[in-house]
Protein backbone atom coordinates (compact mmCIF):
# COMPACT_ATOMS: atom_id res chain seq x y z
CA UNK A 1 0.00 0.00 0.00
CA UNK A 2 1.43 3.14 -1.37
CA UNK A 3 1.47 6.50 0.95
CA UNK A 4 0.75 10.05 -0.58
CA UNK A 5 2.03 13.25 0.97
CA UNK A 6 1.16 16.20 -0.19
CA UNK A 7 3.46 18.62 0.13
CA UNK A 8 2.02 21.65 -0.73
CA UNK A 9 -0.91 21.39 1.92
CA UNK A 10 0.01 24.07 4.02
CA UNK A 11 0.53 26.35 1.50
CA UNK A 12 -3.00 25.09 -0.36
CA UNK A 13 -4.65 25.97 3.11
CA UNK A 14 -3.25 29.43 3.41
CA UNK A 15 -4.05 30.31 0.23
CA UNK A 16 -7.54 29.19 0.95
CA UNK A 17 -7.41 31.38 4.30
CA UNK A 18 -6.29 34.40 2.09
CA UNK A 19 -9.25 33.48 -0.63
CA UNK A 20 -11.78 33.66 2.65
CA UNK A 21 -9.83 36.81 4.37
CA UNK A 22 -13.16 38.97 5.37
CA UNK A 23 -10.92 41.94 4.93
CA UNK A 24 -10.83 40.91 1.58
CA UNK A 25 -14.33 40.86 0.97
CA UNK A 26 -15.21 44.20 2.41
CA UNK A 27 -13.19 45.80 0.06
CA UNK A 28 -14.51 44.17 -3.03
CA UNK A 29 -17.84 44.88 -1.47
CA UNK A 30 -16.51 48.53 -0.66
CA UNK A 31 -15.52 48.92 -4.27
CA UNK A 32 -19.07 47.74 -5.40
CA UNK A 33 -20.59 50.10 -3.50
CA UNK A 34 -18.26 52.45 -4.63
CA UNK A 35 -19.09 51.83 -8.32
CA UNK A 36 -22.72 51.75 -7.66
CA UNK A 37 -22.61 55.16 -5.51
CA UNK A 38 -20.26 56.33 -8.65
CA UNK A 39 -23.28 55.20 -10.81
CA UNK A 40 -25.85 56.85 -9.21
CA UNK A 41 -24.19 60.23 -9.28
CA UNK A 42 -23.63 60.44 -12.76
CA UNK A 43 -27.46 58.84 -13.19
CA UNK A 44 -28.24 62.32 -11.25
CA UNK A 45 -26.15 64.48 -12.84
CA UNK A 46 -27.29 63.42 -15.96
CA UNK A 47 -30.41 64.02 -15.00
CA UNK A 48 -29.78 67.29 -13.49
CA UNK A 49 -28.63 68.30 -17.07
CA UNK A 50 -31.38 67.34 -18.45
CA UNK A 51 -34.08 69.20 -16.12
CA UNK A 52 -31.79 72.33 -16.81
CA UNK A 53 -32.03 72.12 -19.96
CA UNK A 54 -35.61 72.06 -19.65
CA UNK A 55 -35.80 74.75 -17.22
CA UNK A 56 -34.06 77.10 -19.64
CA UNK A 57 -36.35 75.90 -22.27
CA UNK A 58 -39.44 76.26 -20.35
CA UNK A 59 -38.21 79.47 -19.12
CA UNK A 60 -37.53 81.08 -22.52
CA UNK A 61 -40.86 80.46 -23.17
CA UNK A 62 -41.95 82.27 -20.02
CA UNK A 63 -40.50 85.02 -21.00
CA UNK A 64 -41.50 84.90 -24.43
CA UNK A 65 -44.99 84.69 -23.16
CA UNK A 66 -44.86 87.06 -20.56
CA UNK A 67 -43.36 89.94 -23.18
CA UNK A 68 -46.38 89.03 -25.42
CA UNK A 69 -48.55 89.62 -22.48
CA UNK A 70 -47.29 92.81 -21.61
CA UNK A 71 -47.63 93.79 -25.62
CA UNK A 72 -50.94 92.69 -25.56
CA UNK A 73 -51.94 95.05 -22.02
CA UNK A 74 -50.01 97.67 -24.17
CA UNK A 75 -52.34 97.44 -26.75
CA UNK A 76 -55.17 96.83 -24.81
CA UNK A 77 -54.33 100.48 -23.29
CA UNK A 78 -53.81 101.97 -26.58
CA UNK A 79 -56.77 100.67 -28.00
CA UNK A 80 -59.04 101.90 -25.21
CA UNK A 81 -57.51 105.56 -25.58
CA UNK A 82 -58.37 105.60 -29.15
CA UNK A 83 -61.64 104.36 -28.42
CA UNK A 84 -62.31 107.19 -25.50
CA UNK A 85 -60.11 109.86 -28.02
CA UNK A 86 -62.88 109.01 -30.78
CA UNK A 87 -65.84 109.01 -28.27
CA UNK A 88 -64.71 112.34 -27.11
CA UNK A 89 -64.58 113.07 -31.16
CA UNK A 90 -68.29 111.88 -31.89
CA UNK A 91 -69.33 114.03 -29.12
CA UNK A 92 -67.68 117.08 -30.03
CA UNK A 93 -69.29 116.60 -33.70
CA UNK A 94 -72.93 115.82 -32.61
CA UNK A 95 -73.08 118.35 -30.03
CA UNK A 96 -70.95 121.29 -31.36
CA UNK A 97 -72.69 124.66 -32.59
CA UNK A 98 -74.56 123.87 -36.08
CA UNK A 99 -74.29 126.89 -38.18
CA UNK A 100 -77.20 125.80 -40.19
CA UNK A 101 -79.77 125.39 -37.48
CA UNK A 102 -78.13 129.00 -36.57
CA UNK A 103 -78.78 130.66 -39.65
CA UNK A 104 -82.41 129.38 -39.95
CA UNK A 105 -82.99 130.55 -36.49
CA UNK A 106 -81.55 134.02 -37.71
CA UNK A 107 -83.45 133.79 -41.24
CA UNK A 108 -86.69 133.45 -38.83
CA UNK A 109 -85.93 136.27 -36.48
CA UNK A 110 -86.22 139.43 -38.36
CA UNK A 111 -87.35 142.94 -37.69
CA UNK A 112 -88.17 145.66 -40.00
CA UNK A 113 -85.05 148.36 -41.38
CA UNK A 114 -83.36 145.70 -39.09
CA UNK A 115 -80.51 144.04 -41.72
CA UNK A 116 -78.06 141.93 -40.26
CA UNK A 117 -74.95 142.45 -41.98
CA UNK A 118 -72.44 140.37 -40.61
CA UNK A 119 -72.40 136.91 -38.26
CA UNK A 120 -68.93 136.12 -36.27
CA UNK A 121 -68.66 132.70 -34.84
CA UNK A 122 -65.67 132.54 -32.12
CA UNK A 123 -64.58 128.81 -31.28
CA UNK A 124 -62.33 128.45 -28.61
CA UNK A 125 -61.23 125.28 -26.89
CA UNK A 126 -58.93 125.27 -23.71
CA UNK A 127 -57.39 122.17 -23.33
CA UNK A 128 -57.41 120.65 -19.35
CA UNK A 129 -54.59 118.55 -18.14
CA UNK A 130 -55.01 115.47 -16.82
CA UNK A 131 -55.14 115.46 -12.78
CA UNK A 132 -53.78 112.36 -11.10
CA UNK A 133 -55.04 111.07 -7.87
CA UNK A 134 -53.11 111.43 -4.88
CA UNK A 135 -53.06 109.91 -1.69
CA UNK A 136 -51.76 111.99 1.33
CA UNK A 137 -50.33 110.62 5.07
CA UNK A 138 -53.69 109.89 6.29
CA UNK A 139 -54.55 108.15 3.78
CA UNK A 140 -57.17 110.42 2.30
CA UNK A 141 -57.49 109.73 -1.62
CA UNK A 142 -57.99 113.12 -3.79
CA UNK A 143 -59.61 111.75 -7.10
CA UNK A 144 -57.87 112.96 -10.36
CA UNK A 145 -59.51 114.16 -12.99
CA UNK A 146 -58.83 112.88 -16.97
CA UNK A 147 -57.77 114.95 -19.25
CA UNK A 148 -60.67 117.39 -21.07
CA UNK A 149 -61.57 120.23 -23.67
CA UNK A 150 -63.90 122.59 -22.82
CA UNK A 151 -65.97 124.40 -25.46
CA UNK A 152 -66.57 128.85 -25.69
CA UNK A 153 -68.83 129.80 -28.60
CA UNK A 154 -69.17 133.44 -29.06
CA UNK A 155 -71.71 134.40 -31.74
CA UNK A 156 -71.56 138.04 -32.76
CA UNK A 157 -74.19 139.57 -34.91
CA UNK A 158 -73.56 143.16 -36.77
CA UNK A 159 -76.56 145.03 -38.13
CA UNK A 160 -77.89 147.92 -39.72
CA UNK A 161 -81.02 150.11 -38.34
CA UNK A 162 -82.11 152.07 -40.85
CA UNK A 163 -85.75 153.27 -39.59
CA UNK A 164 -87.14 156.51 -39.57
CA UNK A 165 -85.96 156.73 -36.17
CA UNK A 166 -82.08 154.98 -36.21
CA UNK A 167 -81.56 153.14 -32.79
CA UNK A 168 -85.36 152.32 -32.27
CA UNK A 169 -85.27 149.42 -33.86
CA UNK A 170 -81.96 147.94 -31.52
CA UNK A 171 -83.54 147.02 -28.52
CA UNK A 172 -86.18 145.53 -30.07
CA UNK A 173 -83.93 143.45 -32.74
CA UNK A 174 -82.19 142.13 -29.43
CA UNK A 175 -85.03 141.27 -27.35
CA UNK A 176 -86.36 139.51 -30.76
CA UNK A 177 -83.19 137.59 -30.75
CA UNK A 178 -83.34 136.56 -26.71
CA UNK A 179 -86.99 135.14 -27.19
CA UNK A 180 -86.21 133.19 -30.28
CA UNK A 181 -86.64 129.96 -29.62
CA UNK A 182 -83.64 128.65 -30.43
CA UNK A 183 -81.58 131.29 -28.73
CA UNK A 184 -83.41 131.04 -25.62
CA UNK A 185 -83.32 127.23 -25.62
CA UNK A 186 -79.27 127.38 -26.67
CA UNK A 187 -77.77 130.30 -24.44
CA UNK A 188 -77.02 129.57 -20.57
CA UNK A 189 -79.30 130.62 -18.29
CA UNK A 190 -78.28 133.99 -17.17
CA UNK A 191 -76.71 134.93 -19.95
CA UNK A 192 -78.36 137.60 -22.39
CA UNK A 193 -77.75 138.66 -25.49
CA UNK A 194 -76.05 141.72 -24.96
CA UNK A 195 -75.27 145.18 -27.17
CA UNK A 196 -71.54 145.60 -27.14
CA UNK A 197 -71.59 148.13 -29.98
CA UNK A 198 -73.42 151.05 -31.12
CA UNK A 199 -72.32 153.53 -33.87
CA UNK A 200 -73.42 157.26 -33.81
CA UNK A 201 -76.18 158.16 -36.43
CA UNK A 202 -74.71 158.08 -40.10
CA UNK A 203 -76.62 158.70 -43.31
CA UNK A 204 -76.03 157.15 -47.44
CA UNK A 205 -77.60 158.79 -50.08
CA UNK A 206 -79.92 161.07 -47.77
CA UNK A 207 -80.73 158.15 -45.51
CA UNK A 208 -79.82 157.80 -41.86
CA UNK A 209 -78.93 154.63 -40.16
CA UNK A 210 -76.94 152.99 -37.08
CA UNK A 211 -74.40 150.32 -36.71
CA UNK A 212 -74.64 148.08 -33.96
CA UNK A 213 -73.68 144.67 -32.68
CA UNK A 214 -74.66 141.79 -30.61
CA UNK A 215 -73.21 139.49 -28.52
CA UNK A 216 -74.60 135.75 -27.86
CA UNK A 217 -72.55 133.63 -25.56
CA UNK A 218 -73.15 130.39 -25.79
CA UNK A 219 -72.83 128.03 -22.31
CA UNK A 220 -69.16 126.64 -21.63
CA UNK A 221 -69.01 122.64 -22.22
CA UNK A 222 -66.39 120.43 -20.93
CA UNK A 223 -66.15 117.06 -22.77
Amino acid sequence: MSIRINLLAEAQALEELRRRDPVKRAIWAGVALVAIMLSWSISLQLKAMIARSELSRVAAQLATRTNDFQQVLLNQRKLAEANHKLILLQEMATNRTLHGTLLNALQQTTLEDVQLTRLKTDETYVYNEEIKAKTNANLHITPGRPASVTEKVVVTLEAKDSGLNPGDQVNKFKQAINQSPYFSKTLSKGSEVRLVNLSPPQSLDGKPFVLFSLECRFPEITR
